[in-house]
């Protein structure tokens, strides 16, 4: 298992989103919670990140043309 920082978010896995708009996708369920790592910092579980832009990928496929 692999952890991601925010900061890895955008080059790694492509989440091009600022924090603020992550954290309202979190609190939507629309997006992975992160795993709190110490007091002041999160991370994101890869395999979870992963699983997130598959379902967006399999829901774009889905979309009618």
């Amino acid at each position: 298992m692999r952890l991601l920082e925010f900061k890895q978010l955008r080059p790694e896995k492509g989440v091009p989103y600022c924090r603020d708009h992550l954290r309202r996708l979190i609190i939507g369920g629309r997006f992975p919670r992160p795993v709190h790592v110490s007091e002041r910092r999160i991370c994101w579980i890869e395999g979870e990140v992963d699983a997130w832009i598959e379902s967006r990928l399999r829901a774009r496929d889905a979309e009618p043309e």
